[in-house]
């Protein structure tokens, strides 16, 4: 008995520090790959440090489900050794490395994009490996392939090196053995686990700092992957953000929708203005000055603003840009977990912007200089009965194109020029690229004070300069008159101000309304109620007269009557704002990210948010 534990122990034992070092490795290259973040936060180096002490637990229960299979395996090589104990680990071994090595790489290259951990909705995003190739710069891709086979080669020769040193021994009674084994099955279960409290240890044992970066690196890569995946795999299934009955719940989202007065405040001058949407990649409302950006990096768009009405509390409620298509098309809100382009068997559920436009004979179509299967979009759209979908391999090869597409002032030129081709009145869409990853637009970089996202903010600047040449040629066009131009982003992005995910300054997008079309009194107006991009949809319905009843999320923006309330969608929760204050949690970990409400009605509106994304996602599952 004594030999069989002590060999078993010598075994696992060394296995567990192994994959204890391994992980504390690869936590140093994030740290180091990201240290200028962590200069631009300016985190003392004792923080840094506890990512290490933190990330512990959360390590020793990754380490332990990854002892479960050679526990077995030497248990038997115990009872009956043989010479391919150590074969068999060693391909088991070299395939969890190159695993986990490559869901290390894979966030050392998605954090700066997406501030957040791999998960099972990411999964879905690299699904394409072209679409993660062309969002990175050559140079970049080729680094974390690089840094991925440097991280599983050398550390599986060390493996085999110092670890798997194969040693004949005699055989031991089986009795010996299976006891022995029942007590390390137990050692490494409770390690698992997180020791025998009520609760078991969740990613949220790492957490520790108000700096999120530092949070990110302590949860361990390998374990929060496999968690996500579990939690995600069964969402099919039942609601994961059931927190309350659901006739409660259903009764607070219609509260929160419910209006005094069904009416609108009219802003078009014509009663069918052709409706020009351009969807602009990545825009932060730190872009814009008048929403609290910087100066001089957007010098169009703040001239555009002088003529059309800006809205100043406008936020996203997604991340992603095939979200956005939902929101705008669909006027849903961003779904946790997943996305609805992945879910092509629920298109039909779904209300159409595109096909109640099309009622009433508007021309429609869609423009896009890039690739539409990124993130199955093109499926999306197709469902929606566009009249005409053109994107980059559509268009003329000759036009000057980067890694993703055409770039966008010859895109915008192209789009211009195609509209007088179109059937008046028009609803069409124009979706840019220029300022997506990685960045290779055809104009220097001339803002250099960006310590933070340089090339990003270089790169809006030069989608700005192109809208700026889009607009002087298409006011020459003969259906400019009679248009209506929605200008927007699909999501926002990380800036050089670096607000956290789990904030609104983060999901804050700009909204402008311009054009001939849109009434004189609104002209260099701004419009300061909290308003989201699924309200777009109601929005555009109620000015043409076109009733909105199938689009219970998307609220009227000129309705006076409407509640002010934004939502956006975390993996595992949600961000809740009203004018009173803002609620950010995680259902998971039961984490409250951001809470400024008030004493007074923080229960009431806790419970809203909490009951709107139920609903919504009650709603999802059962389309």
């Amino acid at each position: 008995m004594k030999n069989a534990l002590f060999q078993l122990l010598k075994i696992l034992g060394k296995r567990f520090i192994f994959w204890l070092l391994f992980f504390t490795v690869l936590r140093s290259v994030f740290l180091i790959y990201y240290r200028y973040l962590l200069v631009s936060e300016s985190i003392p180096a004792t923080d840094i440090l506890l990512t290490f002490v933190n990330a512990f637990w959360l390590d020793v229960s990754t380490a332990c489900y990854l002892l479960l299979f050679p526990l077995f395996i030497y248990s038997f090589h115990l009872f009956k050794p043989n010479s391919f104990s150590a074969k068999i680990e060693a391909v088991y071994t070299l395939l969890m490395i190159s695993i986990y090595s490559l869901i290390a790489a894979a966030e050392l290259g998605l954090y700066a994009e997406w501030k957040t951990k791999l998960s099972y909705k990411a999964l879905a995003y690299l699904k394409n490996p072209d679409e993660v190739f062309n969002s990175a710069s050559t140079s970049e891709f080729i680094l974390l392939i690089s840094i991925w086979m440097v991280q599983t080669l050398l550390a599986f020769y060390l493996f085999k090196k110092l670890i798997i040193r194969y040693k004949q021994i005699e055989k031991i009674r089986i009795s010996a053995v299976i006891l022995s084994f029942i007590i390390y099955f137990f050692i490494i279960f409770t390690g698992i686990r997180g020791g025998w409290t009520a609760i078991p240890i969740t990613t949220s044992a790492a957490y520790f700092s108000q700096h999120n970066i530092l949070n990110m690196a302590a949860v361990n890569p390998g374990y929060n992957m496999l968690m996500s995946s579990i939690n995600s795999g069964s969402f099919n299934n039942q609601n994961l953000f059931n927190t309350m009955p659901v006739d409660e719940a259903r009764q607070l989202v219609n509260s929160i929708h419910n209006v005094e007065k069904d009416t609108t405040i009219s802003i078009f001058k014509v009663k069918k203005p052709n409706i020009v949407v351009l969807l602009l990649e990545s825009w932060s409302a730190d872009l814009i000055e008048s929403l609290g950006g910087e100066a001089g990096i957007t010098p169009n768009f703040r001239q555009l603003e002088a003529e059309g009405l800006l809205f100043t509390n406008f936020y996203t409620s997604a991340n992603r840009s095939q979200q956005a298509m939902g929101s705008l098309f669909a006027g849903i809100p961003g779904i946790p977990i997943t996305t609805i382009t992945n879910h092509p068997e629920k298109y039909a559920a779904l209300p159409s912007l595109v096909q109640d436009l099309k009622k009433v004979d508007y021309y429609t179509s869609f423009y896009f200089g890039g690739e539409l299967i990124y993130g199955n979009i093109l499926s999306y759209l197709m469902h929606n009965e566009f009249d005409k979908i053109v994107e980059g391999k559509d268009l003329d090869a000759i036009m000057p194109r980067g890694k993703l597409g055409v770039h966008d002032e010859y895109l915008l030129k192209h789009f211009a020029l195609a509209l007088n081709s179109q059937r008046q009145p028009f609803f069409s869409t124009v979706f840019t690229l220029s300022s997506h990853s990685p960045y290779d637009f055809p104009k220097s970089s001339d803002i250099q004070w960006p310590k933070l996202e340089k090339e990003f903010v270089n790169s809006a600047a030069y989608s700005d300069y192109s809208l700026g040449e889009f607009f002087k040629l298409a006011k020459l066009q003969s259906w400019y008159e009679n248009t209506v131009f929605v200008v927007m982003a699909d999501h926002s992005h990380n800036t050089y101000r670096n607000h956290e995910l789990q904030s609104f300054a983060y999901h804050k997008i700009p909204l402008l309304i311009f054009g001939p079309a849109l009434v004189d009194s609104l002209r260099g107006k701004q419009f300061d109620k909290i308003s989201g991009n699924t309200d777009v949809t109601a929005t555009l319905l109620a000015q043409l007269g076109l009733s909105s009843k199938d689009y219970p999320w998307s609220k009227n923006l000129f309705n006076p009557y409407y509640q002010q309330f934004a939502y956006f969608e975390l993996n595992e929760g949600f961000g809740w704002k009203r004018p009173e204050g803002e609620y950010v949690w995680n259902q998971l970990t039961n984490k409250a990210f951001v809470d400024s409400l008030p004493v007074d009605s923080r229960e009431r509106i806790i419970k809203e948010g909490k009951a709107y994304l139920q609903v919504w996602y009650s709603e999802f599952l059962n389309y």
